[in-house]
């Protein structure tokens, strides 16, 4: 059997799986295209689940999915879902799944995405929220219309957009985080302190710098008690602590995984035959180290540059981008360009105590520029930063 009879086997049902079907047709290629995905719902978006489809009890699936059914029907891309691939196999070229089923391939592409993580010392009560699936969000929000107090543990990108939401939403948030910032390894301390003086002035109780220990209820969540000692009431909890890359099935299979499937520049992972994109995958950087990105911008750059390589074609010009990504709070958009360091020097344009614009500077040159609330600013610079302008001739 040849490679095109074998076909693509993508294993995930995100925006990274559909983008490489959607590519990988548009390359006119003409084998089989098989995507496997472990929910039962198409294919769908998730930067949504925190906010649109939290916040409005009448969103439904529908609302995110990236395709229509009849889009799979007419492109010829087979779908098997409410399934999972339970380990693979590169020598014969073949996965199982968790029905039993074994399925064989030409190439195969990982896009399995993240799993969120857990807090194992608590116990199971009603009330304990994670965020990754269009299921999750939908039991959040089934939960959040009956909930008078929230603690949000975590202030990343989810915890932000959750507390967000459910502030917006009337009820009462307490965001628990032990950085000393929101949004700290993204955008660094200076510029976390002013989202959270945002949420704050949204009514938002947060707390930096302190953990949680535990905890407590009789068969729902009533209480949670911090490392400091300070006991808050809560009826909903939301853990929003990151998460790690779904890449468990792949033990034994030979695949070499380091904080997600090691790839090259391109998506190979060095095992034949086999590739990997978006938040599951560490591409090689500019400097040949793995880097693992988990912004959904970054996944049509990474197909751009995969699927030639599967094919054997030349990538299309202009498929290393700049990196971005954005957080939708309250009103307001917080977006990032460029590779942001902690030890960058910040120079805060403007700031009215809601919106602000940031540049950064690393060395004299101009490595990304942070707004909230700044939409235009913000793009405007990708050039800039592309080219690795003097941070000087931008503050002229």
């Amino acid at each position: 059997m040849t490679d095109a009879e074998r076909g693509v086997l993508i294993i995930g049902g995100g925006l990274g799986a559909v983008r490489t079907a959607e590519q990988l047709r548009r390359a006119e290629f003409a084998g089989p295209i098989t995507i496997v995905s472990s929910e039962n719902h198409l294919p769908y978006d998730r930067p949504p689940l925190s906010k649109d489809v939290l916040r409005d009890a009448e969103k439904t699936i529908d609302a995110v999915v990236l395709k229509p059914r009849e889009f799979y029907d007419e492109k010829q891309i087979e779908l098997r879902l409410g399934v999972a691939v339970t380990a693979l196999d590169p020598a014969a070229r073949t996965v199982t799944l968790s029905d039993g089923s074994i399925l064989e391939y030409g190439e195969v592409v990982i896009a399995t995405g993240l799993v969120p993580r857990r807090i194992p010392s608590f116990p199971e009560l009603a009330g304990i929220h994670v965020l990754r699936t269009a299921d999750d969000s939908f039991a959040l929000r089934g939960d959040a219309e009956t909930a008078r107090r929230a603690v949000i543990i975590g202030a990343g990108f989810i915890g932000c957009e959750v507390a967000a939401t459910l502030r917006a939403n009337g009820v009462e948030v307490v965001l628990v985080e032990p950085q000393p910032a929101p949004l700290v390894a993204a955008i660094g301390q200076q510029l976390g302190d002013l989202v959270a003086r945002l949420h704050r002035s949204e009514g938002v109780d947060v707390r930096v710098g302190v953990g949680v220990d535990a905890v407590a209820g009789e068969g729902r969540v009533e209480s949670v008690i911090l490392s400091d000692g300070t006991q808050l009431d809560a009826d909903l909890v939301v853990l929003g602590i990151g998460s790690r890359p779904a890449t468990d099935w792949l033990d034994g299979s030979g695949v070499a995984v380091d904080n997600g499937v090691v790839c090259d520049a391109v998506g190979g992972t060095g095992t034949p035959h086999v590739w990997a994109l978006g938040d599951v995958a560490a591409w090689a950087d500019v400097d040949g180290r793995p880097n693992r990105v988990e912004h959904w911008s970054n996944v049509a750059d990474q197909v751009r540059a995969l699927v030639p390589a599967l094919l054997g074609q030349e990538p299309a010009a202009g498929t290393t981008a700049v990196p971005y990504f954005w957080s939708d709070q309250y009103d307001v958009k917080i977006q990032s360009l460029g590779h942001l360091g902690n030890s960058d020097t910040v120079h805060l344009i403007s700031d009215d105590g809601r919106k602000f614009l940031a540049y950064l500077e690393r060395d004299g040159v101009l490595t990304g520029v942070v707004g909230c609330g700044m939409a235009g600013p913000v793009m405007k610079m990708r050039a800039k930063i592309a080219a690795g302008t003097p941070i000087a001739e931008v503050l002229e």
